[in-house]
């Protein structure tokens, strides 16, 4: 396989989308996925692309300093996986975790070390802490990747524990069951 991770990293304008996608095109690349955010004034996008054969990577990478030259834009060309291979994962299960309250430095420290301590996987996590004490200003929303040799219940527990002890309301629902209710 010749899958590719493109990474890229700047200050958020109009036409960062474009002006990649348009770069993959040019080197015949097909963009079978991107995710990309804003935080705050910055712009973060992850392009997974097939290349073709004949293109290698560093050719791909120069291509992208070649039309982006000075732009203040980090790119990355990276393979995906051992030998540019998509790793499968194995069977698991989706909880949607949030927390309210109070900010305090180092919250996500602690509740991403106990999902880690449980070798869960946190795949998203957003935070958005506007300072004070009003318990609607903070929150913090984790989508976790539980597989079955995680004891969920025992990591369900402490991660309600320490919620607890630092004063924070806490949810903890199957992505199934969130996705349900909220149907529309």
């Amino acid at each position: 396989m010749n899958k590719l991770i493109v990474t890229v990293l700047g200050k958020d304008r109009p036409g960062i989308i474009s002006k990649i996608s348009a770069i993959l095109y040019e080197n015949d690349c097909n963009l079978e996925n991107v995710n990309q955010m804003i935080l705050q004034n910055q712009f973060a996008g992850f392009f997974f692309v097939e290349k073709p054969p004949e293109r290698t990577r560093n050719q791909l990478q120069l291509a992208f300093l070649e039309k982006i030259g000075d732009s203040g834009l980090t790119i990355h060309v990276n393979p995906l996986g051992k030998n540019g291979n998509i790793q499968e994962e194995g069977p698991s299960e989706i909880f949607l975790i949030t927390t309210i309250g109070p900010d305090q430095k180092g919250l996500v420290a602690r509740f991403s070390g106990i999902v880690a301590d449980f070798n869960a996987n946190i795949i998203n996590l957003k935070a958005v802490f506007k300072g004070g004490s009003d318990p609607n200003a903070n929150v913090m929303s984790y989508q976790v990747s539980i597989s079955p040799d995680v004891d969920a219940p025992a990591m369900f527990k402490a991660l309600r524990e320490k919620a607890c002890e630092l004063n924070l309301d806490i949810r903890i629902q199957h992505k199934n069951i969130f996705d349900a209710i909220n149907k529309i």
